[in-house]
Order: structure tokens, then C-alpha cells, then sequence
């Protein structure tokens, strides 16, 4: 098999998923949890069926280091399959991961998929809070890719400097520090009203906007639109 162009891949991070499609490549296999019912699933992330991958005879199995596992990674590797791994922890690595899946699967690429849109400041930087699970409450800080596209459109979150990139928190904490927004992604933990109404009510003089979850944790191909909506979405307006 020759290094370029790959024509079958596996992927299993949704992210590169979504990012392959976008670019034309041939997605062959990929995880329940990318959202493409019309191609076949090969298992989770964190479980995937690796006697089903490798039976498909992919060119490539795409690899994320925080969504999957390396156990998985070295038994595709001991079966003599080709994998990619991804570290995206910021914006220029989402676009860098657009490069290297375009390069690898001899597809083109168009400027629009990695050139970062520019957002005008017209108001002071912002800070935040962004809870991304509850029971415990926690959150994300800035060694994540979500925390640099907030800061890209000038949002700060009120837990950067964490050493964890998930953090887990209190309320009263939070309040302390008394962020201007509340910013609600609709995944990974599906908040409910009930859990809208606990954090206003934790977090009184905050802001709280609902934003797609996939806009602010879904990295690739869709960067450079998330962060025009982002931008628009958190514009201070609070949620009815």
C-alpha cells in the first residue's frame, strides 16, 4: 500500500468524520457516535470492534488522543493497520488536522476550511463560565480547544489557568468569581430547564446563553463557521 493518496478510511472521532465527508473523502467505517446513520458503525469510541475494522481492510483508522484509547490504537497497529492520531487543543490544531486529512486522502481542500474568520472586539473581553457536566459540576479550562475558540471571539472562561483541562467545580466558586456568562453547550451533559433554572439561580448577575455543543467542541471543517455563529450567539443575549 503506498503512503498517498489513502482511499478507505475508518474514523473514529466524530470530529474527523464530519471534517473527511466535508472534504470528499471516503469514509468506509465509522463510530456510533458521529452521527451518520448511512455508514456503517464499527462500535464507540472508547469500544470499538477492532476484528470488524480490520476486516474491513481500511488505508487509514483516524485516532484522536483525548476520544479514544491507546489500547485500541496499538492492537489496530499490532494488526498492521495505518492510524492517525489527533491532539487538537486549540484553533490553529483543528485546521492543522483539516491539512493533514486533506494531504493524506488526496482530496482538495478549499481556503474557506482553514482560513480562521476574524472577529471585531467592539466591546470589552468577557468572561465565562462553561459547565459541561453536572453531579459534579465541571468545566473546561484553557488546555482545551473549546477554551481557545472562546478566547478567539474575546471570551475568557473564569477557570483558565486549571492544570486540568476538565475541571471539576463548585457553584459558590464559580460565583465567586462572578463570570458575565453563563455559556450552556447542548453536549456533552444535556442540560434541562431544571438545570438552566439551578445555575441562574447559583450564578444570579451571569448571563446564560445555550450554545451548540458540536459548534464549541467539534473541531475541522466546521471551525471556521462555528466561529462566526458562536460569535453571533453570544452576543449577551440571554436565554428566554
Amino acid at each position: 500500500m503506498s503512503e498517498y493518496p489513502i482511499k478507505r478510511v475508518v474514523s473514529l472521532v466524530p470530529s474527523s468524520t464530519e471534517t473527511l465527508l466535508a472534504l470528499g473523502a471516503e469514509v468506509v467505517a465509522c463510530s456510533k457516535f458521529c452521527e451518520q446513520p448511512e455508514i456503517i458503525h464499527v462500535g464507540g469510541t472508547k469500544n470499538p470492534d477492532i476484528e470488524r475494522i480490520v476486516a474491513l481492510e481500511p488505508d487509514l483508522v483516524v485516532l484522536d488522543r483525548e476520544e479514544n484509547r491507546v489500547e485500541d490504537h496499538d492492537a489496530l497497529v499490532a494488526a498492521g493497520v495505518a492510524v492517525f492520531v489527533s491532539d487538537v487543543t486549540d484553533l490553529p490544531g483543528a485546521l492543522t488536522v483539516v491539512r493533514e486529512l486533506a494531504a493524506k486522502t488526496g482530496v482538495s481542500i478549499p481556503d474557506a476550511a482553514t482560513e480562521l474568520p476574524a472577529v471585531a472586539e467592539t466591546a470589552p473581553r468577557r468572561s465565562a463560565f462553561v459547565p459541561i457536566w453536572r453531579r459534579p459540576w465541571m468545566t473546561i479550562s484553557q488546555r482545551t480547544y473549546g477554551a481557545d475558540l472562546l478566547a478567539h471571539i474575546g471570551i475568557d472562561l473564569v477557570r483558565a489557568a486549571d492544570p486540568s483541562p476538565y475541571p471539576t467545580v463548585e457553584l459558590d466558586e464559580i460565583a465567586d468569581a462572578r463570570p458575565d456568562l453563563v455559556v450552556v453547550p447542548t453536549e456533552p451533559y444535556e442540560f434541562a430547564a431544571r438545570h438552566r433554572a439551578e445555575l441562574t439561580e447559583a450564578l444570579p448577575e451571569a448571563h446564560l446563553v445555550e450554545v451548540d455543543g458540536q459548534d464549541l467542541f467539534w473541531w475541522g471543517s466546521r471551525t471556521p463557521g462555528a466561529v462566526n455563529r458562536l460569535a453571533e450567539a453570544l452576543a449577551l443575549r440571554p436565554m428566554p
